[in-house]
């Protein structure tokens, strides 16, 4: 069975949300996109790691949205607003998706470069492990993350 999310994610006590980053093809579906909808369905998920931290993803949960392609980087902040359920499209029942909604786009996208520069990453899966599309984001990223948006490239 799957680990528990509290066992496998670490947070600052009980019912405090976690935070992720979700990856995506921009010109498959972008953040763009997502404002536009308003709501999406987040699949297509299928590498076993991956599927392991989307599994531990809950309601309320904060994610960065990740471009990848050309732009390699983080543009905008989304919401979890439905729990991990069976993907509906497939048959396999590791298949996971959730659903999320658009919080805010960061002021400026925060680039791959920058964040391969920057010493408080060099431990995060973006870096050590590229072909993951879902990976946790510790309280430390997530501050130097929205500190870079803030800050002329």
């Amino acid at each position: 069975m799957w680990p528990s999310r509290e066992e496998s994610v670490p947070t600052k006590g009980k019912g405090h949300m976690a935070n992720w980053l979700f990856k995506a093809e921009p010109e498959h579906y972008s953040f763009a996109d997502l404002e536009r909808d308003g709501e999406t369905v987040w699949d297509g998920v299928a590498n076993n790691q991956a599927l392991l931290h989307l599994r531990m993803v809950a309601k309320q949960d904060l994610v960065f949205c990740y471009h990848t392609g050309d732009e390699k980087a983080v543009v905008g902040i989304m919401q979890v607003v439905r729990d991990p359920y069976p993907d509906p499209k497939e048959t396999d029942a590791r298949l996971v998706v959730v659903d999320v909604q658009p919080v805010r786009r960061l002021a400026r996208p925060v680039t791959l470069t920058e964040i391969k520069a920057d010493p408080i990453f060099t431990k995060w899966d973006l870096v050590r492990n590229s072909r993951l599309s879902v990976m946790p984001v510790s309280p430390a990223q997530w501050k130097r993350v929205e500190q870079l948006s803030r800050k002329s490239p």
